[in-house]
């Protein structure tokens, strides 16, 4: 509240209050605090697919309450006044979001059959109670593995983003940065054991939608304009080229007789009419250069990166690309 408003940090945040992309952790703790329900429970809405209106007026009112809650400070209101003001705007919000999303059950009846055709009725749940029993997934045992190879960014060092988190008292996002070539064999393994890999990358780079093809000879524009495009993914990271735009699957990976990939499946959320029937396919050098994240489940890390992950996170800047959400939309 102290500092200008045309201050790197607050304009910042000013810029681009809220996105409808997210981070694992993000989902880790939604998933944690509020739970889960079948999509029948809870049905997919017009504007939970296409969110660009509401994520204009959900922008525009939290810009207004920047305004009015930097001007109730400036007007010399105590800090414990202003979290009232602040606590009536959140009701607003919560508002907004009901009326467009629905309101989330606190408890619910679901009846479904088995694969057997067996009629089940659920009665009287919540959605906590939902996922710990019928999803039976540890969320914690998952980390988000990143490659940043930035020189402000060590390797075999844990990094979270300033402002990033998502639930009050809830986890932080916290990435563990390691080279490309272990980030690839924590994917590998994974996928060898029948499990996807949830992933981040800039998924615009040497991509076409319509063929849903991902390489890095698909387009030959060094010959086109007679010139090269020679940055390195450090340095299109330092240069605000590239930075993780998108979460997608990765559901399968092709390996070579010398024991090398050379591409994978990926499960996008753009319908079936992008791609494959929603299926791209990813070359291994793309994945080098472009991809940014995975997200692994702990039993396949080495004791010593499972040792780095137990260290204290380095906080990098809000406006660090390694805080770009990565935008997914679909249903568990």
């Amino acid at each position: 509240l102290s500092q200008e408003v045309d201050s790197r940090e607050v304009s910042f945040l000013l810029h681009d209050p809220m996105q409808d992309g997210g981070q694992w952790d993000m989902f880790k703790n939604l998933v944690k605090k509020y739970g889960v329900v079948p999509q029948e429970v809870m049905p997919e809405v017009n504007l939970s697919s296409a969110t660009r209106e509401l994520d204009r007026y959900l922008t525009l009112k939290l810009r207004e309450f920047a305004k009015d809650i930097r001007n109730f400070y400036k007007n010399g209101k105590t800090i414990d006044e202003i979290r009232l003001e602040k606590d009536n705007m959140l009701n607003d919000i919560y508002r907004m979001l009901a009326i467009s999303l629905g309101i989330p059950p606190k408890k619910f009846t679901f009846e479904t059959r088995d694969k057997d055709d067996k009629f089940i009725r659920i009665e009287d749940i919540t959605p906590v109670e939902f996922f710990n029993k019928y999803v039976k997934i540890n969320l914690d045992d998952y980390v988000s593995i990143i490659n940043a190879p930035t020189s402000d960014k060590p390797f075999n060092k844990t990094y979270t983003v300033k402002y990033l988190g998502n639930v009050y008292g809830m986890d932080k996002v916290v990435y563990l940065n390691l080279p490309i070539d272990e980030l690839k064999d924590l994917t590998i393994k994974q996928l060898s054991d029948n499990q996807a890999v949830w992933f981040g990358s800039d998924v615009g780079q040497f991509s076409i939608r319509e063929t849903g093809i991902m390489s890095l000879d698909l387009l030959d524009v060094d010959k086109l304009f007679s010139t090269g495009f020679n940055m390195s993914k450090a340095e299109r990271l330092d240069y605000c080229e590239s930075m993780m735009t998108h979460a997608m699957l990765l559901c399968g990976v092709n390996i070579m007789d010398n024991g090398k990939p050379n591409r994978y499946r990926v499960e996008n959320s753009w319908g079936k009419d992008v791609g494959r029937d929603g299926f791209f396919v990813m070359s291994d050098e793309w994945f080098d250069e472009f991809v940014y994240q995975v997200v692994i489940n702990k039993k396949y890390l080495s004791c010593e990166q499972l040792a780095s992950l137990k260290e204290k996170s380095i906080e990098l800047n809000p406006w660090d690309p390694m805080g770009a959400l990565a935008t997914v939309k679909g249903n568990l």
